[in-house]
């Protein structure tokens, strides 16, 4: 076990197993960090581990619990907020500055790109993928991957941009634009998914609609949420 300067541990925190953890976190009263994985394939005598960041506030009774397969992690990032009772599952990544609310429960292999808005009381299946600076609605429940950029809620349900968090994200008006012709190619065009990533290929898009089609293109595993027309966000 390794804790950094400046990390601040309250009561009853349990921290076991091989943990790595960086400077200056907050971790609340009851946290339990490296715990075994929910897994029943798993067995004691693999060596996985939990790594931790720098900055990150850990409320209480946040569990975080180490990789399943031998050799594997769960990571969590810098400066990321995990609210009371948020469940981070096995192989979790949890990238930076993300922010998962209260009784989120994330299971096993779930990715959370940064910037990331995960409302209280939602769910996340295993292997699902969640791309940046995604605002998910509490109380929602997803087995498919959510693009980047995205209001997300309800069950797979996707809304629209987050075009508040683009803007606080410090993302152009161009950007911005662009984001929002990216979505509306995927999703409100006529065109399967097949169809709008060969005509965005060919589309003259910037970084940020690429990153977007990226995610999309990559999604194979789970697939992607659906659109949801005329969801009250």
């Amino acid at each position: 076990m390794v804790i950094g300067n400046k990390t601040i541990t309250q009561s009853h925190v349990v921290i076991e197993g091989d943990v790595t953890i960086g400077t200056g976190n907050f971790i609340g009263h009851g946290a339990i960090i490296g715990a075994p994985p929910q897994d029943l394939s798993f067995s004691p005598d693999r060596k996985t581990k939990v790594v931790i960041g720098n900055d990150n506030v850990i409320r209480e009774y946040c569990t975080i619990h180490r990789g399943s397969p031998n050799g594997s992690l769960t990571r969590i990032g810098d400066n990321n907020f995990l609210m009371a009772g948020a469940h981070i599952g096995h192989n979790c990544l949890i990238g930076n500055n993300v922010i998962i609310a209260n009784n989120c429960l994330l299971a096993g292999h779930v990715r959370v790109d940064d910037g990331a808005f995960l409302g209280g009381g939602s769910t996340f299946h295993q292997f699902m993928h969640i791309g940046r600076l995604v605002m998910v609605q509490g109380s929602s429940a997803f087995g498919k991957d959510l693009p980047p950029f995205v209001v997300a809620g309800e069950r797979n349900s996707v809304f629209g941009v987050n075009v508040v968090g683009l803007r606080r994200g410090g993302f152009s008006v161009e950007d911005r634009e662009e984001i929002k012709a990216a979505f509306k190619l995927l999703y409100t065009s006529g065109l399967n998914t097949s169809q709008a990533l060969e005509k965005a290929a060919v589309t003259d898009f910037g970084a940020a609609a690429r990153e977007f089609f990226a995610f999309v293109a990559a999604a194979k595993k789970r697939g992607i949420c659906p659109y949801k027309r005329g969801a009250a966000l």
